[in-house]
């Protein structure tokens, strides 16, 4: 008898990642098949959520709401950055993503939004935050 997917198990999926639009932003189609503990949160909840109650050979395509995924966009995660924290001799330009780091040696990416004279303008959110992923999923083993 075929096991079904619980919390704890390890298994290994080969996934393609669409946004609504179609346009395809991850697949495990040329490359690797990913392999995961169920429920540590190696990879976005819904996604996880996903797979329990599967099988091994099993196909299915799912929706996952923002909420499920990397969360909504916030505009709270814009931050204006003045000129004078910026390196003199950094190369800007709007879509680059960027390292920012705190005093604690953290370090979070930032995608530049907005050149100013006075500022620069980062998004701190995920790139794909506030999108719904779309999934197609098939599970290749389960141990």
């Amino acid at each position: 008898m075929t096991k079904v997917i619980t919390l704890g198990d390890t298994i290994a999926v080969n996934y393609t990642g669409r946004l609504e639009n179609g346009e395809v932003f991850d697949s495990t189609k040329d490359r690797m098949p990913v392999k995961f503990t169920v429920g540590l949160g190696s990879l976005i909840r819904g996604f996880e959520r996903a797979v329990i109650g599967m099988k091994q050979a099993e196909t299915k395509t799912v929706v996952i709401a923002p909420g499920d995924a990397y969360g909504p966009y916030r505009e709270e995660m814009l931050i204006d950055i003045p000129r004078g924290n910026v390196p003199a001799d950094a190369v800007l330009s709007i879509g680059s993503v960027v390292v920012l780091g705190d005093k604690s040696g953290n370090t979070m990416p930032a995608t530049i939004t907005l050149i100013e004279a006075e500022f620069v303008r980062v998004d701190l959110n995920h790139c794909m935050a506030g999108k719904t992923l779309i999934f197609d999923i098939e599970i290749l083993e389960v141990e």
